[in-house]
């Protein structure tokens, strides 16, 4: 019986879970459909929420890089060639301000990310400082890595926040310290670092504006890796890189389905989370990428995925 049929509470419940996979199927983008019992009135597509997230560090290695795609004075974009072709590199380059952000450097930013998720080339977005010793960084529909070479305070940490995965040097340090000034976390600090360590450890955290080297934010659950720090100061950097490595064989249609499951299902109960799960593990039936898959296995070589 579909979900709008059924009586009572229970049918106003089953419909609003339906709505709500639904929507989450939009965010993939015109011609998704729901499976089974969740199929209910079409949702618009929806906009991809935006966001940043950067790390500091020297200077990245020259090798694996093509020239710059797009250089700017305070962004630059970067793809990268050879064993890391898929990988994309923001860097943001405001010395001058400690990387601090200017209504130019958000346009730019902004103008970055739109053209990034629809770029099906894309695979893994390292946001990072071209500026050494300081950190101030994104809901893409990809997997997007801050890492944490140098400082990250206030609006650097939250816009880390907003990363799927954050690495730090062990050197690194970062806090939400806004109280300081007499003001609150005004860039999702306040939602998203409960959601990240939990909601009194957040609090306690925000009420003292106290500051984390990267040990200390591995041990609360801020960070996932940890590093010591490297002569050239870009430990974070290279350890962000070889996890996007390790994310580019995978099926991209998958990750960016799989992203999308998490996030949305970790903003409701298990039971519509669920069944987002199985609207976005629909979505994967019919693609290419599958098959390939599928014959990769039986003919035992890698898979040769194109994101269709």
């Amino acid at each position: 019986m579909a979900a709008a049929a059924a009586p009572g509470a229970l049918g106003t419940l089953r419909a609003g879970r339906a709505r709500l996979a639904a929507a989450c199927c939009a965010r993939l983008g015109p011609g998704w459909r729901l499976p089974g019992f969740l199929r209910g009135p079409r949702v618009a597509p929806a906009m991809w929420a935006r966001g940043w997230a950067p790390a500091a560090g020297g200077s990245a290695p020259r090798r694996g890089y093509s020239s710059d795609v797009k250089t700017e004075d305070e962004l630059r974009v970067r793809y990268l060639e050879e064993e890391n072709r898929g990988i994309v590199v923001l860097g943001i380059n405001r010395a001058y301000a400690k990387n601090s952000f200017s209504k130019n450097l958000v346009k730019m930013l902004s103008k970055a990310v739109d053209a990034l998720k629809s770029d099906k080339k894309v695979r893994t977005i390292i946001v990072r400082s071209e500026v050494p010793g300081v950190f101030c960084a994104a809901d893409l529909p990809v997997p997007t890595i801050a890492a944490i070479d140098g400082l990250a305070l206030g609006g650097g940490l939250e816009l880390a926040l907003a990363c799927d995965i954050r690495v730090a040097a062990s050197s690194a340090k970062m806090g939400l310290v806004e109280t300081k000034l007499a003001i609150i976390p005004g860039g999702g600090g306040t939602q998203r670092l409960p959601r990240a360590i939990g909601v009194s450890l957040a609090k306690e955290l925000i009420f003292s504006a106290r500051v984390l080297d990267g040990q200390e934010a591995k041990a609360v659950g801020l960070i996932s890796h940890v590093l010591e720090q490297n002569p050239e100061g870009d430990a974070a950097y290279r350890k962000a890189l070889d996890l996007a490595r390790e994310f580019l064989p995978q099926g991209p249609v998958a990750m960016r389905v799989a992203k999308l499951a998490i996030n949305q299902g970790m903003e409701v109960d298990l039971v519509t989370g669920l069944a987002i799960e199985e609207a976005c593990y629909a979505q994967t039936i019919p693609t290419k990428d599958r098959l390939e898959g599928l014959l990769a296995f039986k003919e035992k070589r890698s898979p040769r995925y194109k994101g269709e």
